[in-house]
């Protein structure tokens, strides 16, 4: 019996549970396949693509020195490499760990191939399947903060017997500082790319189709001995003030504290229970913050973890949630930074046109933040996020962006919308500053002559979304205090502020129609 094993792009990991399924090497088949079909669905980064091509390049090498019968090969499509394969081995049972992604679980299912087909339970995260459904039973909500804690008690991390380290579990207030003065911000590990991530950078330059983003300046790790350096550069140089500082945002500084771990975990490269364990491990031998700790721990054993639970929990009309109806396109310059000389905007999209990259108070607060108090698409957003980001798949972005950032699901995973004015950019970052648009003012008052500051799109779009909303929002009971400050507004000034949003949007279909540029 010969038995054929499928590493898919994002299980790139020696101890994945397809190749842990086989004691024994003899008669066994390894297949890697880089299919042209699956990339086309949207114009994704093209570091993205570099990232992930590179790093199955670099696994089959190492299963190669490991003993491992690997064949790697180039396709426009899947199912017809693994035939040829699988006839020519004589291949009885094809083995694949379950995919991460709904749609590709299908893609399997659909596969006209000379073999059973055997799908593996999915060992790259800290949670089984089975274990978040379990937890979730019965459970009128799926609160975040009680899945994190439950994960806590069950691994026992930063724990002192029942209670928690700290005798808190959440540090996060106190992780909303922002620097100031000169920064001493640590450098982050970059790695050149070697000749087998040279031949993927010249393979994805020549696509003939559409794609997203700079290339030239890739420089992530696509090896798993990589990804570990930069797991340990990280502890070292960047945890120690990564608690105060993870929601600060500075001009010119694309990564700070930040640990920029996520694309290496999503592709496989780290188990996120092993990063937990180093981080942990860090905190008690060097005498780390608690908050930093405990605030980078709360991301992978809480909310990554949380958002592929709910996401396989969720049926399929999940992908298409918009509780607020929300239907405006989405505006060009998500694909053009230059377009838009909202300096907020304009900063964190030319940085990911250039990386791929933001950190998580970037997508939330400045770019999902803005596509929801604006009214645009939730379909649209999501799949702007799915293309552009290093590390997106569509079991992170669906509930990170449908339901945390945009508020779509009607609140089955956030407490509350995520929307917020001028006033948090300008307090979490230096970006209104050096922007064209005042961050004071909700409307450009009469007076107001040429170019001198007029009032910034993030406010006039905050207090209309509060307003065409307001019944909604008086179901979620977190947003009450903010309703009340609506309510002492008088009805000119609203329908002000909706004037001037409506405006803008007509401003921009015009110009999307004619091809030119405009001030927002």
């Amino acid at each position: 019996m010969n038995i054929g094993i499928w590493v898919l792009g994002d299980q790139i990991n020696i101890n994945q549970a397809a190749l842990q399924s086989c004691t024994e090497k003899d008669n066994i088949f390894v297949i890697i396949i880089e299919s042209l079909e699956y990339i086309q669905v949207r114009p994704y980064h093209q570091q993205k693509l570099v990232l992930i091509w590179s790093a199955m390049r670099h696994f089959a090498v190492e299963l190669l020195q490991a003993g491992w019968q690997v064949t790697h090969t180039k396709s426009t499509d899947f199912e017809t490499p693994l035939k040829h394969w699988i006839e020519t081995n004589q291949i009885t049972e094809l083995r694949v760990i379950k995919p991460n992604d709904k749609p590709f679980i299908e893609v399997i299912k659909n596969l006209q191939i000379p073999c059973d087909i055997k799908i593996i339970p999915n060992n790259l995260f800290i949670w089984h399947e089975t274990e978040f459904q379990a937890w979730a039973r019965n459970r009128k909500r799926l609160l975040m903060e009680d899945f994190y804690r439950e994960g806590r008690k069950r691994l026992k991390i930063l724990m002192n017997q029942n209670k928690p380290v700290g005798e808190k579990w959440n540090f996060d207030k106190e992780n909303r500082k922002y620097p100031k003065g000169k920064l001493n911000t640590p450098k982050n590990l970059w790695f050149k790319p070697d000749e087998i991530t040279r031949e993927v950078i010249n393979k994805v330059k020549n696509l003939n189709f559409t794609k997203y983003g700079e290339i030239e300046s890739f420089r992530w790790a696509v090896t798993r001995q990589q990804a570990l350096q930069v797991l340990d550069n990280f502890i070292q140089n960047s945890l120690p003030n990564f608690g105060d500082y993870q929601d600060a945002m500075v001009t010119g500084e694309e990564t700070l504290w930040h640990s920029l771990l996520s694309p290496y975990i999503n592709l496989g490269l780290l188990h996120p229970l092993e990063v937990i364990k180093k981080v942990e491990s860090a905190y008690q031998n060097q005498q780390l913050k608690l908050n930093s700790v405990e605030g980078f721990i709360r991301q992978i054993l809480g909310w990554r973890e949380y958002m592929r639970g709910v996401y396989l929990l969720m049926d399929d009309e999940y992908s298409q949630s918009n509780w607020f109806n929300h239907n405006q396109p989405l505006p060009e310059f998500f694909w053009d930074a230059n377009k838009t000389d909202m300096n907020c905007l304009h900063q964190v999209l030319i940085q990911v046109q250039n990386t791929g990259y933001a950190h998580h108070i970037q997508r939330l607060m400045v770019l999902s933040n803005f596509a929801l108090i604006s009214g645009i698409s939730p379909q649209e957003v999501e799949n702007w996020f799915h293309a552009a980001f290093i590390d997106a798949y569509d079991w992170v972005m669906q509930t990170n962006v449908l339901g945390m950032g945009l508020f779509a699901d009607g609140g089955i995973l956030a407490s509350k919308p995520y929307a917020a004015s001028a006033n948090y950019i300008n307090k979490m970052s230096d970006y209104c500053k050096d922007c064209v648009y005042n961050w004071k003012l909700r409307v450009t008052p009469p007076q107001h002559k040429g170019n001198n500051s007029p009032a910034c799109p993030f406010n006039y779009f905050y207090w209309d979304f509060l307003a065409r909303h307001r019944d909604k929002l008086k179901s979620q009971g977190r947003m009450n205090f903010v309703l009340a400050n609506l309510d002492k507004m008088d009805s000119e000034e609203l329908e002000n502020i909706h004037l001037k949003a409506e405006k803008w949007h007509s401003q921009k279909t015009s110009c999307r129609s004619q091809g030119i540029g405009n001030r927002e």
